[in-house]
């Protein structure tokens, strides 16, 4: 389960993280090129609704700082 970042500061470090792990690791990530990233993250926000329910749990009405880190760490695996 990704962070629950709860305001901007929390959400800039956890994606300052999500780079760090990027420069490391990013050759392993499913989606490795901006391009698919950002395609990986649309199709995840699309999915959304499914993805939290696959997980016993409902979107955010109005999203937030937790939906956003979800997004973008779903993005770097998502297919």
């Amino acid at each position: 389960m990704p962070p629950e970042p709860r305001s901007r500061e929390e959400l800039v470090t956890f994606l300052g993280d999500l780079h760090k792990e990027f420069r490391a690791h990013g050759h392993k990530w499913e989606n490795n090129t901006l391009d698919d990233f950002l395609e990986a993250l649309a199709a995840w926000v699309h999915d959304s609704p499914s993805a939290y329910g696959n997980a016993g749990e409902q979107i955010p009405p109005d999203g937030d700082w937790t939906f956003m880190a979800r997004a973008l760490q779903a993005a770097t695996i998502y297919e």
